[in-house]
């Protein structure tokens, strides 16, 4: 490798959206090409014609870049239809593998005239049939070879009948080996491996030859040799294909490249990880609220650990520095949503407030939107009901973790984008940090600077209760308001408020709130619940429950002297929550 600079790619199709076990492949080779100081390419495997799509190749860029992942080579994103890309950057292009057809052809025909590969006439059932025979004789089920001996009249006389044939490469009689990086020295059987097919669906007649339909093995190998990729990294489920790689690797005379095969990534039953899980894609694990550092940190961990075996916390920066193939296990990862959890938990920690608070709108802007409006009005918003819990929480959750209302509006904040202009709009998260096209294409809410700010004190008070800020809405259902009925019928609660020390503490503070003018600070809250353990002798969870569960609905929660505040500037704001007079007299009314 010294002399030998490292080519790495990754090589994603555009058929669906981009899973964890994918994801960690990205990160694997843009680690080893940082620390190497090579190339990362991106390349797009799209000659699934019926299933690729553009929606899912920009879906894809978008989160690798959300990843903080970025490319030396392959295509930019910003394409719009398979008519015109343009958006390619590199010397080794097209990136897009439904660009590069002609060039399969060129080589499919050398390989052909250098008689290393031949067509192959045999129909489906035919092969079927060798296939039931083999297995009949407990004999490996591979192709026998048949065409490979067809003379050349033969093989003319079938071109000219317009027979349909499949092109296969001729295997010679001697083991394939291919070294490791993680699994060392592999070898497989000649026999094992047969002759295998590169392209099919090709035709002759009096019209000429079609040139087919290349297959996965061939183009894959043909892209990398041309792209000059030193090192393929990618997960063990294409162990088996390698040696019909290295086998065109040899036909051509091209150097083979050094292969690292990747573990499986399995769910907790010890099963491979599916949707049946839980989240699996990264945009699902975006839209629950998941920091792309912690994300990142956690897929780094799945098959890959630091030198002293303890340390689980790293940065981007610290992955590029640490990270080897050397210390990559074969063995099975098991995906622990507890870790991510615990991990997305102490990036939380460490987030800027304007950045979290940016992150979090989203989840709330739409139960908002008509309430900042209003505060941007002529002073509606006094009129204005009370927001009920079930418009925080929302009712339009899907069993992916996608909100269907919202979410939208506030993409651009949720990667970290500006919500302020700076004409008295209060600006949240870094939009420094979002690529410019996020930023130009998407539509900002304005958010009156009292309010944002509030919201930000809302977030910090709420993020240590949640693992992932799509929790954050349930979380904030007390502090937007609370039903009596419904807080009285909840049997814990129902206990708590028949205790005669209840209903004391609650008149006494009833009696306080109602002579109190204006909004009540923190510090006089305080004041007076010890004056009222002062005069009852009431204290302890027999003082407080009652109090929380008046204000809040639920006889836990964050401290007072936080949720006090956020009431009473809630109220003022007019974003429609009742005051702490409003529901203390509501409730002892009630």
């Amino acid at each position: 490798m010294a002399n030998e600079t490292v080519r790495v790619r990754f090589a994603p199709s555009p058929t669906g959206l981009l899973h964890v076990g994918n994801a960690r492949t990205a990160l694997y080779n843009w680690l080893f090409a940082r620390r190497h100081g090579g190339a990362f390419i991106l390349r797009i495997e799209d000659t699934d014609r019926e299933r690729s799509q553009v929606r899912y190749e920009q879906q894809l860029i978008e989160d690798l870049r959300w990843l903080g992942l970025d490319w030396d080579e392959g295509p930019e994103g910003t394409a719009r239809s398979h008519n015109l890309w343009g958006d390619e950057h590199g010397r080794f292009g097209p990136y897009r593998q439904s660009e590069r057809l002609k060039i399969y052809a060129r080589h499919t025909e050398r390989l052909l005239k250098e008689g290393k590969a031949y067509p192959c006439f045999c129909t489906p059932d035919e092969l079927e049939s060798e296939r039931k025979s083999a297995a009949a004789e407990h004999l490996p089920q591979a192709y026998s070879g048949k065409c490979r001996y067809l003379s050349q009249e033969e093989v003319d006389e079938n071109l000219r009948a317009g027979q349909p044939f499949a092109v296969r490469l001729k295997i010679e009689d001697h083991p394939l080996t291919f070294r490791d990086m993680v699994r060392g020295e592999v070898k497989f059987e000649a026999e094992a491996v047969s002759d295998p097919v590169l392209v099919r669906s090709a035709h002759g007649g009096a019209a000429g030859l079609s040139e087919g339909v290349p297959v996965y093995n061939y183009v894959v190998t043909v892209d990398d040799a041309l792209m000059e990729i030193t090192h393929v990294i990618r997960g063990d489920d294409h162990i088996s294909n390698t040696p019909k790689q290295v086998a065109i690797y040899e036909a051509f005379g091209w150097q083979v490249p050094e292969f690292a095969h990747l573990s499986t990534i399995l769910g907790a039953d010890r099963e491979r990880l599916s949707k049946r899980h839980g989240a699996t894609s990264i945009s699902t694990f975006r839209e629950m609220g998941y920091l792309p550092e912690a994300l990142v940190n956690y897929l780094a961990l799945l098959g890959w650990g630091a030198e002293d075996g303890k340390t689980e916390t790293f940065t981007l920066d610290e992955l590029k520095q640490m990270f080897s193939l050397e210390r990559v296990t074969p063995s099975p990862a098991v995906f622990d949503f507890d870790k991510l959890n615990w991990l997305n938990r102490h990036y939380l920690k460490q987030a800027a407030p304007d950045r979290l608070a940016a992150l979090a709108w989203p989840y709330f802007a739409d139960r908002f939107a008509d309430r900042t409006a209003a505060l941007s009005g002529a002073g509606a918003a006094a009129e204005m009901p009370p927001v009920m819990p079930t418009e925080v929480m929302g009712t339009t959750v899907d069993g992916t973790g996608f909100r269907e209302n919202g979410f939208a509006a506030g993409a651009a904040v949720a990667a970290g984008a500006s919500i302020g202009d700076g004409t008295g709009l209060r600006p949240l998260g870094n939009a420094a940090a979002v690529p410019a096209a996020s930023r130009a294409t998407a539509a900002f809410p304005q958010i009156p600077s009292p309010v944002a700010a509030w919201f930000e004190r809302l977030v910090m008070v709420l993020v240590p209760y949640v693992d992932h800020l799509d929790q954050l809405p349930a979380r904030a259902v007390p502090i937007f308001g609370v039903d009596p009925v419904i807080a009285c019928a909840n049997e814990e609660s129902a206990a708590i408020l028949a205790a005669e020390s209840s209903k004391r503490v609650l008149a006494e503070l009833a009696k306080r709130v109602d002579a109190h003018a204006g909004q009540v600070t923190a510090a006089e809250f305080k004041t007076w619940l010890n004056e009222i353990k002062t005069e009852t002798g009431i204290k302890g969870p027999d003082l407080f429950h009652p109090v929380r569960i008046a204000l809040t609905g639920s006889p836990s929660g964050p401290e007072f002297d936080k949720i006090i505040p956020l009431i009473e500037e809630g109220a003022a704001l007019g974003l429609g929550m009742r005051s702490v007079r409003q529901r203390i007299d509501r409730f002892v009314g009630a």
